[in-house]
């Protein structure tokens, strides 16, 4: 039985606090066939990946179907930032790839960001083209856990 990859299999969260940006970034990425949760705020995003209080990360497999993160940088409460520092100390979810969106192009912003884990940074308002560039991401963290099979 040949399996192909479904794309709809991948899953991505996407985190932003503007209703508008929400909808566009949510919009996008369901025209590239991607299964999307959408969340208002850093705190609702680490609920979701049963993040929200550190001691009990553990036993929570809540979020693990998540693919792929992609977060607004400038958000009240927790900013994408803080989300992506939360995120790479994880063990559950240190692999899953973290893209970070602004509206504000801000090099030492985006160089930290990048420094800490994330993937890409792109520049509100997002294209289809930077959707694009999730995908290579996802293939690469597929074949990466049938590696994992095939050893020892």
């Amino acid at each position: 039985m040949g399996m192909t990859v479904d794309e709809t299999q991948f899953h991505v969260l996407a985190v932003d606090d503007s209703l508008i940006d929400r909808k566009l970034i949510e919009r996008l990425l369901k025209t590239s066939s991607f299964q999307v949760t959408a969340v208002d705020s850093g705190s609702k995003a680490l609920e979701f990946l049963g993040l929200k209080d550190e001691e009990d990360e553990d036993h929570q497999d809540v979020g693990l179907g998540v693919n792929l993160i992609i977060t607004d940088y400038c958000m009240p409460g927790i900013t994408g930032y803080d989300l992506l520092k939360r995120i790479k100390q994880s063990s559950s979810f240190k692999d899953v790839p973290v893209f970070i969106m602004s509206s504000e192009n801000i090099p030492s912003r985006i160089n930290r960001c990048l420094e800490d884990g994330a993937e890409e940074f792109f520049l509100k308002p997002v294209q289809l083209s930077d959707v694009n560039k999730l995908r290579p991401h996802l293939m690469k963290e597929r074949s990466k856990d049938i590696d994992r099979t095939r050893c020892c």
